[in-house]
């Protein structure tokens, strides 16, 4: 078994949802969360509209910058058996990629059990 986190634009849930539907997959989680990725600013572009004393202290131009601003997410998370993965992280990649930095992310992890409080099923039957 994998759990498969991927982490989406907050407008590309239910695209995501209705294409993994489609696919067979009904059951996962979908939470909101905060985050931001590695990618620098360019401070030459606030040249126009900041002085340049504001850009060359960095302190300032981060403050006034989105460098530290998390961006609003999606995160779904599904359990997903072995054979399937590829199936699973191909339609999240297929309906999520435009090709534009903040596509997002797919983190997958090996998922040692799984048990359905209900029945007390364990393994590939509870999920």
């Amino acid at each position: 078994m994998k759990e498969v986190t991927a982490i989406i634009r907050m407008h590309m849930v239910n695209k995501t949802k209705e294409a993994l539907l489609k696919e067979g997959f009904s059951g996962f989680t979908c939470r909101k969360v905060m985050g931001r990725g590695k990618k620098k600013i360019d401070f030459s572009l606030f040249s126009d509209v900041i002085s340049p004393e504001i850009i060359e202290n960095r302190n300032i131009a981060e403050q006034v910058s989105e460098f530290h601003r998390l961006v609003s997410k999606r995160m779904i998370v599904l359990l997903v058996n072995d054979e399937d993965l590829q199936k699973v992280v191909n339609t999240i990649m297929e309906v999520n990629n435009t090709g534009n930095p903040g596509d997002g992310k797919i983190f997958v992890v090996n998922v040692l059990d799984a048990i359905r409080v209900r029945t007390g099923e364990k393994g590939a039957e509870a999920i």
